[in-house]
């Protein structure tokens, strides 16, 4: 600036960096996403990661008793919990059926776990599927593809097709197995309360919300929220997704296809005119929880930003969700450089772009999934629903900084209910479920210190877990590759 000024001419600063459309200030949008961050993700103490184990504990005690009912659940069943619950879009599953919660106000903390009722574990090929009958993305699922013992097992919840040839055919029912799952789980907590154990979670709320399983549990001064969703496992990689391998991805070098490829899920949602007592819907989650290891933390925290907009700015009517956000995610994340997505002071640059990302699809009514892209999710839409959606979020980019402001407010309030919930109730370090009462400070006080570590260092990550329901005392999970 001096030697400037010596030579006689006029130095300006810099002018700061706009955002075109609304005139926000970028380092401004920085800064709130920033502080919206550091709201929405909460650090953990020692008792509140106790807490978190207990309410686990309690949880997968519950699905061994469940297996030992009618013995219908694989005895050696393989879990995959995630961070967050159905409503916040971690699996794609339609949020119209489902009763609203809100955190702070009926929960702090949310969770999905997905428990296979089948297991199709032993294929080495492609996974062939019975789409005939079923929208893209969706299919039924016959039993012929099992044993006989399995069949008895599970004929009560299949829908039946007798065939010309007399022949008959058992598809497997999402609803039928959905009825099955709830009144099971109502049956097990009713004799657990029976005989209640010192320490053991309070079941606060149990509703079925569609086809999933909602239970609250309060574990001292935490409520936690279950979505528990039947499903059907398998290893390896369908048939109807397997073009997609063969493109260009942005994770490609960063993990190995093996990881990405490793099984697929059918959940119980059908398609908008699927027959719902009979079709499942395609499920990636278990590949999307690797494909996380490889987004920047900063377009993370504006993806988790711009989520907390739209559920509440697009809740009415229902047509967007938070899956749908995630899908365009990943295909900015294929769409753009690397190093650009990396930039760490970019978080207000992937904010507006998500914006305009979901307002480009509600215009054009087009939204690719991202494993099946000939799928188009906002097909079923009618133009008056995606014009009304567009609209609201037209004035979210004409004024982002407001609205980033208002979703801080939310988390924050939330924040002051559960602290709140905190001050009344128990302040003191309470027991696992199969403690006995006595000294609870080992080898628990250690678990909650790793616990503690675990959630402080692997943030929205994903838990798979490992359960033999003979030996409910010692789980074994795993966060994304490493065990514990």
């Amino acid at each position: 600036a001096s030697k400037a000024g010596s030579a006689g001419t006029n130095s300006k600063p810099p002018f700061p960096e706009l955002d075109f459309r609304s005139g926000a200030r970028v380092e401004e949008l920085n800064k709130l996403i920033q502080e919206f961050t550091k709201h929405d993700q909460r650090e953990y103490d020692d008792q509140r990661a106790l807490e978190i184990h207990t309410a686990k504990d309690f949880i997968f005690s519950m699905l061994g008793m469940v297996q030992k009912l009618d013995q219908k659940l694989p005895v050696a069943n393989e879990y995959l919990l995630l961070s967050g619950g159905v409503r916040e879009g971690v699996v794609d599953i339609d949020l119209d059926e489902l009763n609203v919660y809100a955190r702070g106000t009926d929960y702090d903390m949310d969770f999905t776990l997905l428990v296979p009722a089948l297991k199709l574990h032993d294929r080495n090929q492609p996974v062939t599927l019975d789409m005939r009958h079923s929208a893209l993305c969706h299919s039924w699922l016959s039993l012929r593809l099992f044993d006989e013992g399995t069949i008895s097992k599970w004929k009560d919840c299949c829908t039946i097709v007798d065939h010309i040839n007399g022949a008959t055919n058992y598809f497997f029912s999402p609803t039928k197995v959905a009825d099955w799952f709830y009144d099971s789980i109502s049956i097990v907590l009713s004799e657990i309360q029976k005989k209640p154990q010192r320490g053991m979670p309070k079941v606060e709320k149990v509703e079925k919300n569609g086809t999933i399983i909602s239970i609250i549990l309060g574990v001292g001064s935490s409520r936690m929220l279950y979505d528990i969703v039947p499903v059907v496992s398998f290893k390896g990689w369908p048939a109807v997704a397997q073009s997609w391998l063969m493109e260009n991805h942005f994770w490609d070098g960063k993990i190995t296809e093996e990881e990405v490829i490793s099984g697929f899920y059918l959940v119980p949602a059908c398609s908008y005119k699927g027959k719902k007592d009979n079709e499942w819907r395609l499920s990636f989650a278990r590949s999307e929880v690797q494909l996380k290891k490889c987004i920047s933390s900063s377009l993370m925290q504006a993806y988790q930003a711009c989520k907390a907009i739209i559920i509440k700015l697009l809740s009415r009517p229902k047509a967007i969700s938070p899956y749908h956000l995630r899908s365009m995610m990943l295909w900015a994340c294929d769409r753009l450089p690397a190093n650009y997505l990396a930039q760490e002071d970019y978080a207000a640059h992937f904010l507006l772009g998500l914006i305009d990302d979901l307002q480009h699809c509600l215009v054009n009514k087009m939204c690719p999934n991202y494993f099946i892209p000939q799928c188009n999710m906002l097909e079923h839409l009618s133009e008056e629903t995606v014009m009304l959606h567009a609209r609201k979020l037209s004035s979210v980019r004409s004024d982002p900084a407001e609205h980033l402001r208002t979703a801080i407010e939310h988390v924050k309030a939330a924040n002051r209910l559960t602290l709140e919930l905190q001050r009344r109730g128990s302040t003191t370090s309470i027991p696992s479920p199969q403690s006995d009462g006595g000294d609870t400070n080992q080898p628990d006080d250690r678990l909650a210190k790793k616990l503690q570590q675990l959630v402080t260092e692997n943030p929205g990550k994903s838990i798979s877990v490992f359960i033999n329901p003979d030996d409910v005392t010692r789980p074994h999970f795993r966060i994304d590759d490493k065990f514990f």
